[in-house]
């Protein structure tokens, strides 16, 4: 070996020590752990009022910190079209809370609903800013996801689940039967961020394709044993959304291979509580309409109690946290008085009543057409960037176009609560930031060979905002 030819190998191994490095301390690491503890199972059930602290609040409370430091600190800047896009919003609860009727009630809901709509999406929009920190993020999801889904099945198997028909078979992972419908929202967010990374992401070979089936089953058998009719059909529409918009042919292939697979799994199941359980969960979907279950039943009831408040009070409505006070004056007397919940770890708990169910009513009971019109300009704006940016070859693109598809369908008939609304505002962060181009891409063709490289680029890094494979933080990578 010649002296000439020792530079020639030292910078690449720098190189890449110092990409090492750069992975490490990534912010994206700790929108990843934010994630993550959206699992930590609460010490203490919900307040009479619904005020509930978890782990994953504390997290995202030092998520905003952690962002607002960057932003003082000049290191990271506020993309113009954030404000554009939750500056109403922002607007809106104000003056919402403030034209409450009870503003002090209102205050903690005042507060939720900043941290929830605007602070934790803007802290995610201000820290994930490269693809390598999206996939991280949606790394966290699905590790969560598979993590929950893996727990249900075993409650489901054994008995120790939420009670539903005299059985504790009803799949709750770590969030317990106090927040039933949790681990079915996040299982969904983890079967999407899986599915769009299955189809768009290139292929690793056999064994990658047999572990994203077996992680999709998984999530599926999670999901199901969930029995959160509600979630179902949220994800059906979110994966339909997701396979046209990818390709319409896979779309009509995946769904009638879905079908097909679903009936032999139900099959396999036999005759136990479980299967039992899920076809009974699906057949009342059908009956709904004419022949309602009390859950469904109720709904109906505050349902109907919403737009009475709202017509009542309709341009700033009553007041954040204030549907509760108002609800027995304009329910009708069919209205239970709280839903029941038993499981082996909490034991049997009584809970109240405190939404109507659907969130685009809660929003206008409690905050009227003025709030309505601040959210409205949010989500709005977000789909308007999803699609004017759209790529339907970038995995992270379909990722937010079936989140934001998930949770608008969703709001037909839930509303935001529980621990997993710090999940969903840092879902709502990086589809916001997919929108707005801060990750612009061109992924519909495969990535360019790195020069002097000899490998492939990862999936995950994309194109460069004109097509281009970008640069290396130093400039080009030396030879």
């Amino acid at each position: 070996m010649t002296a000439a030819s020792v530079p020639l190998r030292t910078p690449r191994g720098t190189h890449r020590a110092a990409e090492r490095l750069d992975l490490l301390r990534r912010p994206g690491w700790l929108v990843a752990a934010t994630v993550l503890c959206v699992g930590v199972p609460p010490d203490r059930p919900a307040s009479e009022s619904g005020v509930q602290i978890t782990a994953g609040d504390c997290a995202s409370a030092l998520l905003v910190a952690a962002a607002a430091f960057l932003l003082v600190t000049r290191r990271l800047d506020l993309p113009r079209q954030a404000l554009l896009a939750f500056g109403p919003l922002t607007a809106a609860l104000g003056l919402t809370t403030v034209c409450s009727a009870d503003i002090a009630a209102s205050m903690p809901g005042f507060l939720r609903d900043a941290q929830i709509f605007v602070l934790v999406p803007l802290a995610v929009v201000l820290l994930v800013r490269e693809r390598r920190d999206l996939a991280i993020v949606c790394a966290a999801v699905l590790a969560l996801g598979l993590g929950e889904a893996c727990y249900g099945i075993w409650q489901a198997g054994t008995r120790n689940g939420a009670s539903i028909g005299g059985q504790t078979i009803r799949a709750v992972g770590t969030f317990g039967a106090v927040d039933v419908m949790a681990m079915a929202v996040v299982t969904g967010f983890a079967f999407l961020v899986l599915t769009a990374l299955a189809l768009a992401a290139p292929s690793r070979g056999p064994v990658a394709v047999l572990a994203a089936l077996a992680g999709l089953a998984v999530l599926a058998a999670g999901l199901l044993l969930a029995l959160s009719r509600g979630s179902w059909l949220a994800l059906g529409a979110a994966v339909a959304v997701v396979l046209v918009l990818f390709d319409r042919w896979v779309a009509l292939r995946t769904l009638v291979c879905g079908a097909a697979l679903l009936l032999v799994a139900v099959t396999a199941l036999g005759g136990g509580g479980g299967a039992q359980a899920v076809l009974a969960r699906t057949r009342s979907i059908a009956a709904s309409a004419h022949a309602p279950d009390q859950s469904v039943s109720d709904r109906y009831n505050l349902w109907a109690a919403a737009l009475r408040i709202w017509e009542d009070h309709p341009g700033t409505g009553v007041g954040v946290k204030n549907f509760p006070a108002y609800r027995d004056t304009y329910a009708s007397i069919e209205l239970s008085s709280g839903s029941e919940t038993e499981d082996p770890v909490n034991g049997y708990v009584r809970q109240p009543l405190l939404s109507p169910h659907n969130q685009y009513l809660l929003v206008l009971s409690e905050q009227g057409a003025a709030g309505f019109a601040g959210f409205a300009a949010l989500f709005a704006a977000i789909l308007a960037g999803l699609w004017t940016r759209r790529r339907v070859r970038d995995p992270f693109w379909l990722v937010a176009a079936g989140f934001m598809t998930f949770l608008l369908t969703n709001f037909l008939y839930a509303d935001m609560g529980g621990p997993t609304c710090v999940l969903t505002a840092v879902l709502i962060g990086i589809s916001a930031a997919r929108a707005f181009g801060l990750h612009e891409a061109a992924p519909d063709r495969p990535a360019a060979d790195r020069p002097g490289s000899g490998r492939r680029a990862p999936w995950w890094r994309g194109a460069g905002r004109h097509g281009a494979e970008p640069a290396g933080r130093h400039g080009a990578e030396p030879a």
